[in-house]
């Protein structure tokens, strides 16, 4: 492990996970500081809310890449293949989305650039896929079952790391798992307290009745 290489690469990584997507999206479509609507988040949940589908959908999707970045092209570019070294980088591209330098360190809530750190180490780790794959079907079905992004994602956060244990993921991977789980739940905090007083803000579906 080359360790100037790999601090090169997680500072890289934090500031490709810093660029706020929605916040940049909601000035240059709308003129208007996305902190100061809707939930005030600078997610994608957020974006949809206030920006529409196809800025949200875009805005989803730039999230993911941020994530995607690092552990691929980044890791690769600096030849940092070593499971540690990945971890590293996709934690810092995370906290980068987190506590986005370019806002006072107050971002997003990380589900969708976690998601992207995901499945750029399932790219690079393919024993990882399994892994993402039944997380992401956890967070499918509640989601569906419920109408909560929140829960669905705060599910989906703490069964990954019992995931990683499961299937035998590298001793690193599941410590990043165990992290990434930390950030999730911390940063929804205040979904859990609409949750547990039933306020928090449902999805709704045309298959199925408002609650």
């Amino acid at each position: 492990m080359n360790l100037l290489f790999l601090a090169i690469s997680a500072i890289l990584a934090y500031l490709i996970g810093s660029i706020p997507v929605a916040y940049i999206f909601g000035r240059v479509l709308k003129n208007l500081d996305i902190r100061e609507h809707g939930s005030g988040n600078m997610g994608a949940t957020n974006a949809f809310r206030v920006l529409g589908r196809g800025p949200g959908t875009i805005v989803l999707i730039l999230d993911i890449i941020k994530g995607i970045i690092p552990v691929t092209i980044l890791a690769n570019a600096f030849g940092l293949g070593d499971a540690l070294s990945l971890v590293i980088i996709a934690v810092a591209a995370v906290a980068g989305h987190n506590w986005t330098v370019f806002l006072g360190f107050k971002g997003g809530k990380g589900m969708a650039t976690s998601l992207g750190v995901l499945m750029g180490l399932a790219i690079q780790l393919p024993g990882l896929r399994i892994v993402l794959g039944l997380a992401t079907l956890t967070w499918v079905a509640l989601f569906f079952l419920f109408g909560f992004v929140s829960l669905a994602s705060i599910a989906a956060a703490v069964v990954l790391p019992i995931l990683m244990v499961v299937f035998n993921a590298p001793f690193p991977m599941t410590m990043m798992a165990i992290v990434l789980c930390i950030f999730i739940v911390f940063r929804h905090s205040s979904n859990i307290r609409r949750l547990a007083k039933g306020q928090e803000n449902r999805v709704s579906f045309p298959f199925r009745k408002r609650s």
